[in-house]
């Protein structure tokens, strides 16, 4: 009975897309009042597909814990493809690859992921250490706005928020706050804070686009939540292709159908957990199965095992972690 009411309650929700019919999106018709704005939203998001030089930019700026001294700023950077792998009208995912070249080899690494919604009922939120929920959506926030659900390299979730498309001044952004759990250039460190408090921005330039990032880093105190250090984070996206942009698109075309059926694994975990999930992670990896789903993916792309085999090792895995396992 409770998958069932859970199933129901979700039929109007995308999570990771319309890969089940309990997961469709059920679109919010478009006014035709509506219908240019809506327009103007849907192409700054498919805006931010294409090949990409990418800088990455951390600077811990303020210190609020005594003693503690700001880590010295992080940069890093690559060369990433951004594809739209579905676009229902009201519902776009895009799926970030990064393409990699060292002493002479290419190496493909699935990025991030993140999907779009239009007016949606319900958002998938970070709530707390490894625990995730599906938090709904006031009316009044819905109207005219979209939601983002940002998901780790093996499909898990990460963060999700609801923003409107803002075009003052000629400047097509998006923002909203939201939690997230720790990423890699923090979880290694073994710091004294455990989660971000973040403002997320999604901003288009003339030459790509920038994700700007305010986050307070906190920490579970005696009498609640504290902030240790605030930091500003812009990750820039420069058109820019000359690199194996081909490889990067060959790994996904070998690699997709594994994936969609990932997707459906996490998406059936949520609607089992009735909109809640709980995920163990680790510093390096993110989720504990993460380096097991990706390198199934890679023995696809190698030729090492069948599609259908790491399919069925990947539910396995994935049904475990969530607590389904037989």
């Amino acid at each position: 009975m409770l998958l069932r009411l859970a199933a129901s309650a979700l039929a109007t929700t995308v999570i990771a897309g319309a890969a089940l019919p309990a997961l469709a999106q059920t679109a919010t018709p478009v006014a035709a009042s509506q219908a240019a704005r809506f327009e103007q939203d849907r192409q700054s998001i498919l805006a931010m597909a294409g090949d990409y030089r990418v800088r990455f930019e951390f600077d811990e700026t303020t210190a609020f814990l005594e003693g503690y001294e700001p880590r010295e700023p992080t940069r890093s950077g690559g060369h990433e493809i951004v594809r739209v792998i579905a676009d229902t009208g009201t519902f776009i995912s895009l799926q970030h690859t990064l393409v990699a070249e060292h002493g002479g080899e290419v190496m493909i690494i699935k990025h991030w992921r993140q999907d779009w919604a239009y007016e949606p009922q319900t958002v998938l939120t970070y709530t707390g250490p490894d625990t995730w929920a599906l938090t709904q959506v006031a009316d009044a926030d819905r109207a005219g706005a979209w939601s983002q659900t940002v998901w780790q390299t093996d499909d898990s979730p990460r963060y999700g928020g609801v923003g409107r498309w803002d075009y003052a001044n000629g400047v097509a952004s998006w923002e909203a706050r939201t939690w997230r759990p720790l990423a890699r250039r923090d979880a290694t460190r073994s710091p004294p804070y455990d989660r971000y408090d973040g403002l997320n921005r999604h901003v288009l330039t003339p030459a790509g686009w920038v994700h700007e990032q305010d986050n307070f880093k906190l920490r579970q105190g005696d009498d609640g939540l504290e902030t240790v250090v605030h930091e500003f984070g812009v990750n820039t996206y420069t058109r820019f292709n000359e690199y194996n942009v081909a490889a990067g698109d060959a790994y996904w075309t070998a690699t997709a159908d594994y994936w969609a059926v990932v997707r459906r694994r996490w998406d059936e975990a949520i609607i089992a957990g009735a909109g809640t999930l709980h995920v163990d992670e680790e510093a390096e990896w993110g989720s504990e199965v993460s380096e097991a789903l990706m390198t199934l993916a890679d023995r696809i792309q190698s030729g090492e095992i069948a599609t259908d085999i790491a399919i069925d090792e990947a539910t396995r895995i994935i049904a475990e972690e969530t607590g389904q396992g037989g």
